[in-house]
């Protein structure tokens, strides 16, 4: 299962984007912003606008870890 390396909205928070900002501009969704609250995977959409705002690769942002639980 993919994990997040890093606190992405503290990250972007740190970069200038606001929860609110984010919202205003349309930058990302309400569930995309509401998955990275309870910290769980968002779409490749999404992942894709938050590579592109924080100048960051996929690999920078998340990270695969074995699913114990199968």
């Amino acid at each position: 299962m993919f994990v997040y390396k890093i606190d992405v909205l503290e990250t972007l928070k740190e970069s200038g984007y606001t929860t609110t900002r984010l919202r205003k501009e349309k930058l990302l969704g309400e569930n995309a912003i509401q998955s990275l609250r309870k910290k769980e995977m968002v779409g490749i959409i999404a992942l894709e606008k938050i590579c592109s705002l924080l100048d960051m690769q996929p690999g920078n942002i998340i990270k695969y870890v074995e699913d114990v639980n199968k």
